[in-house]
């Protein structure tokens, strides 16, 4: 039985989907060299980009030379993926009920994605569809409250969170250990989108699936509060760029019998 999607990513994402192509940062160059060593992917591989939005973690995936198949639920974002790679196939379906046959993909992949289906209905359906010794790939880019005003701004908009899933509150770990698969590896890449702070801060919040949801009046209202945040910040003030840190997690566990 598929889990409905949570009212944050099905309206979020549906009307923010171009939002999120330009305001999320993409992954560092190193998840490439991951990918090839943790998952196996080779250009005889095929590989599923499940929850694959607008196909921010497609360049990623591209240069391993693996054949892609992406799989995502919410139509605006399928449309946007679309657009970006009309030569990839883009599949409407859910993590619990993937169009995909038995035992038929080589590895599946979800990039800041695995936190909204992370049950054990979910492992089962990905565990269907990995042929024997295949690999799942869980990777995150987080951004690195280590730094006072990133702090200081995820605090900001975690009041808006509600019961929205959140990489960040762990509860996706507990669907591990997990039957039919080997225990979560873990590396951890430093990270850091640069450009200007409308596009890496302000776009990038504003991105957020349960700040998209938003009625317009309350995301105006937030964006003032982090327009004014910046304008408190000496780090920030009057910088024509700004980098973002973040710090890319990765997550690797392989299919069993």
């Amino acid at each position: 039985m598929t889990t409905p999607l949570h009212p944050s990513a099905a309206t979020g994402f549906d009307q923010g989907a171009a939002a999120y192509a330009r305001g999320r940062p993409d992954y560092p160059p190193a998840i490439v060299d991951w990918l090839r060593e943790a998952l196996a992917l080779t250009p005889r591989s095929r590989v599923v980009d499940l929850g694959a939005g607008t196909g921010k973690f497609v360049p990623s995936l591209l240069a391993t030379g693996a054949h892609i198949v992406a799989v995502e639920p919410v139509a605006g974002m399928r449309a946007q993926f679309a657009a970006e790679y009309p030569q990839l196939t883009v599949l409407d379906g859910t993590a619990e009920a993937m169009p995909l046959a038995d035992a038929s993909v080589d590895a599946v992949v979800c990039a800041t994605a695995f936190h909204w289906f992370a049950t054990a209905a979910a492992l089962a359906e990905i565990r269907r569809v990995l042929r024997p010794g295949g690999r799942l790939g869980l990777i995150w880019n987080v951004r690195d409250e280590r730094v006072p005003w990133v702090a200081r701004l995820a605090d900001l908009v975690r009041s808006y969170a509600g019961d929205t899933p959140r990489q960040a509150d762990d509860t996706w770990r507990r669907v591990f250990p997990a039957e039919g698969f080997s225990p979560l590896q873990q590396t951890e890449f430093a990270h850091s989108h640069e450009g200007p702070a409308e596009t890496v801060i302000v776009g990038r919040l504003l991105s957020t699936s349960f700040i998209a949801a938003l009625p317009a009046a309350a995301r105006e209202e937030l964006t003032q509060r982090i327009h004014a945040l910046i304008a408190a910040e000496p780090d920030l003030a009057g910088s024509d760029r700004v980098a973002m840190p973040y710090r890319t997690m990765a997550y690797v566990t392989q299919k069993i019998a």
